[in-house]
């Protein structure tokens, strides 16, 4: 039986190839995301661990847990503190450390790495150890800077050259007097490092007189431990907090590890889709050729050979084709390793130098998956193919399904579907992030009980394209009939399309429909012609409100800041606010009282109100940061949404209370509305700034539309994956059925049907099958794109539910354009088969 087996998938191998290539993709994806996630998440901790061998103890500030009246803040460390660091026995040297936010601009204006990747420092005294000096000299004075040679490489910048850059809003140009070298991962994945003196660091950071973290090096002979353990002796153990640089290199390597894990998890989803739908082309395949094979199985089991025995014959020849699949899979994993880590490299997300990581549990993972999908998916056709008795098989009496095996088919595909349909509506009543488990469970369901369904769906929505058919005279019957002669067959094949392509609506419908809600948010709530923030997202300096208030154009403006409370025993962040201005520049709904901001007076939004019980005229004390208490008066109730929320109150009687007040963004109203003009002056008054924007609601929306843009077309991308593997499913079908048809075509040929007569029947069957799989693709993609907007309904009261109808038909067209595409190989072959040959043909 193992030689039978083997000589059966020699004999084969044309025909295997297809379900070798759907496996080996499938295997690809996976092996080539941990390839690459390994490969990354290694490089960046051995990175990361660089940046700790000048570090044998880290000393950080303790933080005060909020309790009463009291809010919750970090501990100073000071200058005394690190002196005292660095007398402690066997310390051989301590680093104040001091860092913030810093970004940086090339020569050409555009802004150099993004977000917390864009960080600046302070360098210790005339030669700080943690970052050699390649060129140039260490920074004296609040004009002088230090840059990373990455950085400067990528910007353009030379020693003596003035730096375009920016802290928290204003624009500075300090000299740049040297270039050092780092292994600051951040850095490695793009981003910049400027270093200041430390004096200058301390000031531009806000944190004058501090540190944020002190950085202990013990002589040569002294373990981490003891060094620890010396500190914890010299410092106040109320105010610090002392941890081992060893101990913090394991922790940023979880850390990396754990980060990482999202984006391998990620991929890895997609990847078992592509997988999922090749178990259809493998089962497919294996019960195409179980079926060719019928008299030669029965044979076997003439001449002794057991139910079982037959069985395995068919799972060897599927473990054959599982192995080489994934030998080649993993062969091709590490080749989209390679290629995603280079594709990093262009797109200038550069990441630490390090080697290729192919462990042993990606090989195994590689095999196991390769295999075992493939067993599985060939043990069904090869159950099935030994209960077929031998005299009924050898007499060609085929074992078709019974009226009761469908039945009994369609009555569990109506349960599933009916149950998948029941808890997917359940769900959407759902609150949020509660019907999110149940509705996945669902939406499992309803595709499953689709699938089983499928063949009994394939008559009459196959049926419906007759009249259409009729236009292409015999070839478009003959291609009707050929579609619905086997409903399993059409199901598995068009089953394959149906899910990339319900992932893929379903996707683009959510899109579209949140970004056309929160453009409606945004437009709904804002009357101010700009919003200025910095692009970083970080926090603006209160001077940028002071310039733009300066200008003649400008006629309103309001700060928006936030700042920690204690309100009834619980911390509470109180956002500040212009309170003259601020109703010129929004457009709330007030459900209670007014938007009266001033004084003592604030409103809140209605979630806040709902969980306080306030109501227009309630009054609560407030203990601000600074420990000072006061009364407020709730003036008004609106309706908060995801960009406007909380308590707000007027920005004159908040910031006594702050000690270091950083603003969230700028509202700004102008005299002359929305224009270039009035755009291009704005940015001229703060500089021309690029760590600084200044959007429109149409630059908001913009954006909004940008991000949803791109992660579409990455999951577009990954499920192109899928629907690759349903397109060599529709070749593999078609071939297969053309050769199952040798004789019947050439006796169509033999009365008649001219080789182009056969070619359309082909594609004709090919397009009606794509398409049937496209319309319940797009179906099930858009009612699951329409409940899982309802359950985010229930958190964004300005969701609406939008059909992207040019859309949904391209993709419609794409399924056809697969049945074209899939269809000119198979339509060929059966084009030119031998007439005679054919007819001669068992």
């Amino acid at each position: 039986m193992f030689r039978t087996a083997l000589r059966n998938v020699l004999a084969h191998k044309a025909r295997l190839l297809m379900t070798v290539l759907a496996v080996m993709l499938g295997v690809a994806f996976v092996s080539g995301t941990l390839v690459f996630t390994n490969t990354i998440s290694s490089a960046l901790q051995k990175s990361s661990a660089k940046g700790f061998d000048h570090v044998d103890v880290a000393v950080t500030p303790k933080w005060k847990d909020a309790e009463g009246d009291r809010v919750g803040k970090s501990q100073e460390l000071t200058k005394a503190m690190v002196d005292a660091s660095a007398r402690v026995p066997g310390a051989e040297s301590a680093i104040g450390v001091v860092g913030g936010f810093a970004a940086l601009a090339d020569k050409d204006g555009r802004l150099v790495g993004d977000g917390f990747q864009t960080q600046g420092g302070n360098y210790w005294g005339a030669k700080d150890p943690r970052y050699p000096l390649v060129e140039g000299r260490a920074p004296r004075g609040p004009d002088e800077v230090l840059v990373d040679s990455e950085t400067v490489k990528r910007a353009g910048y030379r020693v003596g050259e003035p730096v375009r850059m920016s802290v928290n809003g204003p624009l500075l140009e300090p000299v740049l007097v040297g270039v050092f070298t780092t292994d600051d991962g951040n850095v490695a994945a793009g981003g910049s490092l400027a270093l200041f003196d430390t004096a200058t660091a301390q000031k531009v950071f806000g944190k004058e007189g501090t540190f944020d973290e002190i950085d202990v090096k013990a002589k040569a002979g002294v373990s981490e431990a003891a060094l620890k353990a010396q500190l914890d002796k010299a410092l106040p153990r109320d105010v610090v907090e002392t941890e081992t640089g060893g101990k913090l290199a394991e922790e940023q390597a979880e850390a990396i590890a754990s980060s990482m894990s999202g984006l391998k998890q990620g991929l890895l989803v997609f990847a078992g889709i592509a997988l999922f739908v090749g178990t259809f082309i493998i089962a497919n395949t294996f019960t195409m050729l179980v079926a060719q094979r019928t008299k030669e199985l029965a044979l076997l089991r003439a001449v002794g050979a057991s139910r079982r025995q037959v069985t395995r014959s068919v799972l060897i020849e599927a473990f054959v084709v599982g192995t080489v699949a994934a030998v080649a899979g993993l062969l091709g994993g590490i080749g989209i390793g390679v290629g995603l880590r280079s594709l990093m490299g262009m797109l200038e997300a550069t990441v630490p130098d390090g080697p290729l990581v192919i462990t042993p549990g990606t090989v195994g993972t590689a095999f196991a998956v390769g295999i075992l999908v493939t067993m599985l998916a060939a043990w069904l056709p090869g159950r099935r193919a030994a209960k077929i008795p031998p005299v009924a098989a050898m007499s060609s009496v085929h074992a078709k399904a019974t009226t009761k095996s469908l039945v009994l088919r369609n009555t569990v595909g109506a349960l599933f579907s009916a149950a998948g349909v029941a808890v997917v509506l359940a769900a959407t009543s759902m609150d949020g992030s509660d019907g999110q488990a149940p509705m996945g469970f669902g939406a499992v369901l309803l595709i499953t009980g689709v699938f089983i369904l499928t063949p009994l769906l394939s008559r009459p929505l196959i049926a419906a394209a007759a009249p259409v058919m009729r236009l292409f005279g015999v070839s478009g019957k003959l291609a009707r009939q050929n579609s619905v002669r086997n409903p399993r067959r059409t199901a598995a094949t068009a089953s394959a399309l149906m899910i990339g392509l319900t992932l893929i609506t379903g996707m683009t419908v959510m899109a579209g429909s949140l970004q056309k809600s929160i453009d409606k948010m945004a437009s709904g709530a804002i009357e101010a012609d700009y919003v200025v923030s910095m692009a970083t997202g970080n926090a603006l300096s209160p001077d940028v409100e002071q310039k733009l208030k300066k200008l003649d154009e400008v006629t309103a403006t309001s700060a928006m800041r936030n700042s920690p409370s204690r309100i009834d025993g619980s911390t509470e962040f109180l956002t500040g606010v212009d309170g003259t201005a601020f109703g010129k520049l929004t457009d709330f709904e007030v459900q209670d009282g007014s938007l009266a901001i001033g004084g003592t007076r604030v409103v809140v939004d209605d979630g806040t109100a709902k969980s306080h019980d306030w109501k227009a005229g309630s009054t609560f004390d407030v203990a601000y940061e600074d420990g000072k208490k006061q009364r407020l008066t709730v003036a008004g109730v609106y309706r908060g949404n995801d960009m406007f929320s909380g308590i707000m109150i007027d920005n004159r009687t908040l910031a006594p209370h702050q000690t270091d007040p950083t603003d969230m963004l700028v509202l700004v109203k102008t005299a002359d509305g929305v224009s270039d003009a009035v755009k291009d002056r704005l940015e001229k008054a703060l500089g021309s700034n690029p760590a600084i924007a200044v959007q429109d609601k149409k630059d908001i929306s913009n954006e909004i539309a940008k991000m949803f843009t791109l992660v579409l077309n990455m999951v577009y991308g990954l499920l192109a994956m899928a629907v690759i593997v349903a397109v060599i499913g529709v070749i593999n079908t078609l071939a297969m059925s053309v050769f199952e048809r040798s004789q019947e075509i050439g006796m169509l040929r033999a009365v008649g049907l001219d080789r182009r007569g056969v070619k359309r029947m082909v594609r004709l069957e090919s397009l009606v099958i794509s398409l049937f799989g496209g319309v319940l693709g797009i179906g099930l993609g858009v009612f699951f794109g329409w409940a899982a907007g309802e359950l985010l309904g229930t958190r964004m009261a300005t969701y609406e539910l939008v059909l992207p109808w040019d859309r949904l038909a391209v993709f419609l067209l794409l399924a056809a354009t697969v049945g074209v595409l899939a269809a000119l190989w198979p339509a060929r072959r059966a084009a030119r088969l031998n007439m005679l040959q054919a007819i001669k043909a068992e």
